[in-house]
């Protein structure tokens, strides 16, 4: 009996054994999700075994002697993110793989190894990373991007700063935060953007409109602002940086946090506050000057290869103050500040803000969703919503001293599709819809006439883009774009003001109400714009060279047509014109950069003719209720820009580098043969650095900042007479000379402490303006009342998580 149990478990065994052969085969084909292509050479690994094959010329693989059942495969390839796939065998099997194999699905497109910006690859485009976002902890955006060439800022004062690209701003240059084109009433001189530079960590300045995907407007440049990605692995992961600095005796604290899954999922948080007393020149305190800043973003979502969607929500609330010596009480008093070497009024230092001063809240909604599709392309849909109230305070009397003087609300509704087909091999193509409705709300209960009024407005566009590897070397791209805008505005005109603008003769049309010493009149228009670019962008022997040639149309914005009173953040009556035109920029840029060995070089020049520009510059004076405000007009004529770029570094040892540029700007009035208002002068920065890696990374560096004097300005001087202590006085009010050039010098430091096993510490010194130069820019509006500010220690501390 115990024979015959023996044979019986041999038998069966060996029957198991038999059945348990592992003689299958798992084969089939890699191609790339594009284009189909086969992937040749894809590395096919059976994980907990040491079976590995590679694919054939065919893209074509086959894996012997597997058992049924479930199987694990890792699947690489270069230029390809490594996947895990899992099969189930059961007698041989065929299973085809789609790889991700082009770069440009993770932002970038090379030629010949050179990284090419996406957005339009032969624009001229800057970057900044995060760690030189990082150092403007404390700042703004308007005041990091003038390290960029070809970048200065518009300013009021020291914290309202926006950026000039090229000449141009406002309306003219595009801020695009986190996917959304930025709608926070942007057309002012005086409204800076509203964002937190502390929730970006990469920059991308592109010099002209070459971006159609983001706007055929952009006459200037884009401006584009990304967050950080989420890691795709189970972490948790952040950092918090503090920043203390000496003038306005302030600081900031900035802190994110991201919470990220191996399957894609994430979600993550980001927070500043920012508060700031009065500022200081050299020789005083600007009084009034000061700030407060509450800043929040939060972003869920889930990223995979062929689909994924985020929402985000951000949050920008600021108190800003304005120099309370640009306010001024009558003509004689303004002519005197204007000849002052000194603002007219200087108080003690203050963190508390009193009238004139900013109040701006700025919430940003955003829904996106993306698909891939296997040999086709991607689709992306996008759905944003923006909130931005504005409030400004002047000085008032009475029961209405804590009311605004300008109260208003815009609300931004926008959808944008975009399709990228890239499933032909050395070709890419985006074709792209959007659609906005945009409402104006001012507040009626300010007691104040309207700067701007009740308006709505339609927006519609369409674009398509293509980009062609023509050899190994070059790449050619090229666009257009169709935008339609739609605006229909309710306004009451002053009635006297409306027959000195001559509106009554060609404008009767939209009166639509008779209120005693005022017209309600109803305008309406409508503007198709057209854009277009080409340009080729080409490796050879380590030199880069592009070309681009760009046409953009842009309508005029709210404030060009409808400004009509005083601008109390910018101390200015405005006027604006309903007679303005579409602006028509055509563009020109070449560019040639070396980027191997120790010594590199870029050189942008370009040349722009645009049609019908539009223009802010002063025409008089005029004593209201409120006090004596130099009146500044819209007007429009033909004019010619040009200028030149340059940037250039030189390793001098491993340990030392010298970096430089130089920017210069030349604009003209091609009608009146003048020199056009606010562009910025030549300038030329110097910077030394030097760093040991080995001591905890130490980097210093010292940064010499040259402006030179403006020499080209239009002659905006006028008389004005008023009567004063001594009888009936004429004197000139002089609006129109730039400051004298000036020169400044900066310094920077950086070490890294490796505080815990996976943290590390950041500590960063810097000083602005060692020499305690007095100063005045001729872009910042409020230089004709004080200096620039003064010295400034910043001591900046992050803990990376």
């Amino acid at each position: 009996m115990k024979q015959l149990f023996v044979v019986i478990l041999f038998l069966t065994t060996s029957l198991i054994a038999s059945a348990q052969e592992c003689n299958q085969t798992l084969s089939g084909t890699i191609t790339d999700f594009h284009d189909g292509s086969p992937l040749f050479g894809a590395l096919i690994q059976v994980i907990g075994t040491d079976t590995e094959v590679t694919s054939d010329f065919d893209g074509n693989y086959i894996i012997p002697q597997l058992c049924n059942g479930t199987v694990e495969l890792q699947i690489s390839h270069p230029e390809c993110e490594s996947t895990i796939v899992t099969f189930n065998i059961d007698g041989d099997t065929k299973q085809n793989i789609k790889l991700e194999h082009h770069l440009e699905e993770i932002g970038e497109v090379t030629v010949s190894g050179v990284k090419l910006n996406p957005a339009s690859v032969s624009s001229n485009t800057k970057e900044l990373n995060e760690d030189a976002i990082q150092a403007y902890s404390s700042s703004n955006l308007g005041t990091a991007l003038t390290s960029v060439s070809g970048v200065s800022s518009l300013s009021t004062g020291s914290s309202i700063v926006k950026p000039v690209i090229h000449g141009m701003h406002s309306s003219r240059v595009l801020v695009i935060n986190n996917g959304v084109r930025l709608q926070d009433q942007e057309w002012g001189v005086e409204h800076a953007p509203n964002l937190d530079i502390n929730s970006a960590s990469h920059i991308t300045v592109v010099k002209g409109a070459s971006a159609l995907k983001y706007g055929g407007d952009a006459i200037g440049g884009v401006i584009i602002v990304d967050g950080s990605q989420p890691i795709k692995s189970d972490s948790l992961y952040g950092k918090t940086t503090l920043t203390g600095v000496s003038n306005g005796q302030g600081g900031s604290l900035t802190s994110s946090l991201t919470k990220s899954f191996q399957n894609g999922w994430y979600v993550k948080g980001q927070g500043t506050y920012k508060k700031f007393g009065d500022y200081e020149a050299p020789d005083y305190i600007l009084s009034n000057t000061g700030s407060t800043e509450k800043d929040f973003s939060l972003g869920l979502g889930v990223r995979k290869f062929d689909y994924g969607f985020n929402l985000y929500y951000s949050l920008y609330d600021t108190q800003i103050g304005i120099l309370r010596a640009s306010h001024i009480g009558s003509i004689g008093d303004l002519v005197d500040a204007l000849e002052s070497n000194e603002p007219t009024i200087i108080n003690d230092f203050t963190y508390d803000l009193i009238h004139p001063y900013q109040d701006v809240q700025h919430h940003l909604v955003k829904a996106d969703f993306y698909k891939r599709f296997s040999e086709l392309g991607k689709l992306s849909v996008q759905y944003d919503f923006q909130n931005n109230q504005r409030k400004e305070y002047d000085i008032r009397r009475g029961d209405d001293r804590d009311t605004p003087s300008m109260d208003m609300v815009l609300n931004t509704h926008t959808v944008n599709t975009d399709f990228q087909l890239d499933a032909i091999q050395k070709l890419k193509m985006n074709f792209g819809l959007s659609g906005g409705y945009q409402k104006n709300t001012p507040n009626p209960d300010t007691g104040v006439r309207r700067l701007i009024p009740d308006y709505e407005q339609i927006n519609a566009a369409a674009y398509f883009t293509a980009e062609h590897q023509l050899t190994d070397n070059t790449i050619i791209d090229a666009g257009i774009r169709y935008d339609f805008n739609h605006i229909d505005a309710q306004k009451y005109y002053r009635k006297s003001r409306w027959t000195e603008r001559g509106y009554d003769e060609d404008f009767e049309d939209i009166i639509i109400g008779d209120y005693d010493t005022q017209w309600l009149t109803n305008p309406i228009f409508d503007y198709h714009n057209f854009s277009a670019t080409a340009g080729i962008k080409s490796v050879h022997n380590n030199y880069i060279f592009t070309a681009n040639a760009s046409m953009a149309s842009r309508a005029p914005n709210a404030a060009e047509l409808f400004s009509d009173g005083l601008h109390h953040s910018a101390a200015t009556i405005e006027l604006g014109d309903l007679r303005l035109q579409q602006e028509i920029s055509k563009k020109i840029s070449l560019g040639v950069e070396k980027q191997y060995g120790d010594f590199n070089f870029n050189i942008n020049p370009y040349i722009n003719f645009i049609k019908d520009f539009i223009v802010l510059q002063p025409t008089g004076i005029e004593q209201t209720t409120r006090g004596a405000f130099p009146v500044w007009e819209y007007s429009q004529a033909d004019a010619f820009f040009t200028g030149v770029d340059a940037d250039a570094s030189y390793n001098i040892t491993d340990r030392w580098k010298l970096n430089s540029s130089f920017a210069y700007v030349y604009a003209q009035n091609s009608e009146e043969k003048t020199p056009i208002i606010d562009i910025p002068a030549a300038n030329w920065t110097n910077e030394i650095k030097f760093n040991i890696p080995k001591w905890h990374q130490l980097q210093l560096g010292l940064k010499a900042q040259t402006v030179f004097t403006q020499t080209r300005y239009p002659n905006n001087d006028f008389e004005a007479t008023y009567t004063s202590s001594e009888g009936t006085v004429t004197r000139t009010v002089a609006l129109s000379k730039p400051p004298k050039g000036y020169g400044l010098l900066h310094f920077n430091s950086q070490i890294t402490l490796n505080t815990f096993k996976r943290n590390d510490l950041n500590i960063g010194f810097y000083v602005d303006n060692i020499l305690d130069t007095s100063y005045r820019n001729y872009l910042n509006r409020q230089r004709y009342y004080a200096d620039d500010l003064g010295r400034n220690f910043r001591l900046q501390l992050t803990l990376n998580y």
